[in-house]
């Protein structure tokens, strides 16, 4: 069923294989000229703009784009009792792996008088996106809450697509994961004009002001995502998410129902979803091409996880041994990538590409979407080659403190007057000496 690129015997260099490997085609670029009109009618014209083409995308008009505070409270109380509970598990954990990720303020003694201390301090207010379109994410409103609330962030905002069936209201579900975590402040707003809204702020249509953020994260379609990179400067992002993918690097130990389950999980995405085998073992790409025929027919959205696993930027990969295969997957550098080897911790440690690793058979993807503590919030498109996935960090910026006595710069003027000299900025070693009654 996968397409298959075989490169046994062969050591491709890290551009042939970027060129080879299976790929998603996104050119957030193309897109911007759309997303153009709407980010620059939300700037002028403000919440208008942003009902407008909520009617015109999401088929329904909103009354106003806060959503009130009893809308969040019924959501709650009205939440399956056995979604509540995996969400507070899920919360539970998230909040367990996140608060080890908060950085101390350190203090260096460069010299007797003269020290520089890093302090780090979180961004003010934070514009927060779930998604809406083919599915409901709640899980995502904890990924991006939780760790903004670990950083300590003051000010957050959810913004989630408003929905026909809901008479205007995002999803119930939706509310309830924000009203779990605490989180009061909720505008129903989805996509570019969401993005325009958080970067820019307005008047609701009852005059209550929403007040502009400073950095939005969260994962979102192309047009979402081209918002961003218009915007990027007036406001913070975190990433460019592009469709979700993942790798798997399996060899002949690897149980094929397992490894064609998971490549399925990733696939009910989206069409655009990338799902990508790379093993030393062709029988072990035939047996999951088999148990792919026989899963396919029976899962719910068959016809779109056929669509994305027969696309381009699906395939099985075969490679002669497993060190061949991890140069694949760190060139691929997948969002999330499953090693099911032998000796999988081993391999897995050798990993030095991806968003996420998940180690051997009892460790899936939807355990990280969803309830092992991690974050789901990770890097696409090759991305994980330089960044990191959403944590504490996003939400933080690290200041440098200096702090000199009169005796720790007289030590140092001279090197500073001759850096400046050299870079020809005499007022920068100006600025030393006239401190000291013009002495060199």
């Amino acid at each position: 069923m996968l397409n298959r690129t075989d490169l046994r015997g062969k050591v491709p260099s890290a551009a042939e294989l970027r060129a080879t490997l299976p790929r998603a085609e996104i050119d957030v670029d193309a897109a911007l000229h759309q997303v153009r009109p709407v980010v620059e009618a939300v700037r002028d014209r403000g919440v208008e703009a942003v009902l407008d083409y909520t009617e015109k995308f999401d088929r329904v008009r909103p009354t106003a784009v806060r959503v009130p505070a009893p809308a969040l409270s019924r959501a709650l109380a009205e939440l399956d009792p056995a979604v509540r509970a995996a969400l507070e598990e899920s919360i539970e954990r998230a909040r367990k792996v996140h608060a080890d990720q908060r950085r101390a303020d350190v203090t260096t003694e460069v010299t007797d008088g003269g020290t520089v201390t890093e302090r780090w301090l979180p961004v003010e207010r934070v514009g927060l996106y779930a998604p809406g379109g083919l599915a409901v994410y709640p899980s995502s409103v904890v990924m991006n809450v939780v760790p903004a609330q670990a950083a300590g962030v003051g000010s957050l905002v959810l913004c989630t697509p408003p929905q026909a069936e809901f008479g205007g209201s995002p999803h119930p579900t939706t509310l309830a994961a924000a009203a779990l975590l605490g989180v009061d402040e909720v505008w129903a707003a989805g996509g570019a004009q969401a993005v325009a809204l958080l970067a820019y702020g307005g008047t609701d249509t009852d005059g209550a002001e929403l007040v502009p953020v400073d950095l939005v994260t969260g994962p979102g379609n192309i047009y979402l995502t081209a918002a961003k990179r218009m915007l990027r400067g007036l406001i913070g992002i975190d990433s460019e998410a592009g469709p979700t993918e993942i790798a798997i690097l399996a060899d002949e130990t690897a149980d094929a129902g397992h490894v064609a389950a998971d490549l399925i999980s990733q696939a009910e995405h989206d069409t655009l979803a990338a799902s990508v085998l790379v093993t030393t073992s062709a029988s072990l790409a035939d047996a999951v091409d088999a148990e792919l025929a026989a899963r396919v027919k029976a899962t719910k959205h068959s016809e779109r996880v056929t669509e994305a696993l027969t696309g381009k930027q699906s395939g099985t990969v075969l490679v002669s041994t497993v060190d061949e295969g991890l140069r694949v997957v760190d060139a691929y550098a997948a969002e999330h990538l499953e090693i099911q080897t032998a000796d999988a911790r081993e391999v897995a440690a050798r990993v030095r590409n991806a968003g996420a690793v998940f180690v051997g058979p009892y460790a899936p993807v939807s355990l990280g979407d969803y309830c092992a503590g991690s974050n789901h919030v990770l890097p696409t498109g090759g991305f994980a080659r330089h960044s990191s996935g959403l944590s504490v960090q996003t939400f933080l910026r690290g200041i440098h403190v200096i702090d000199y006595s009169e005796s720790a710069l007289r030590e140092v003027a001279d090197k500073v007057v001759a850096l400046a000299n050299a870079e020809d900025l005499p007022a920068h070693g100006e600025a030393v000496t006239a401190r000291f009654g013009g002495e060199k």
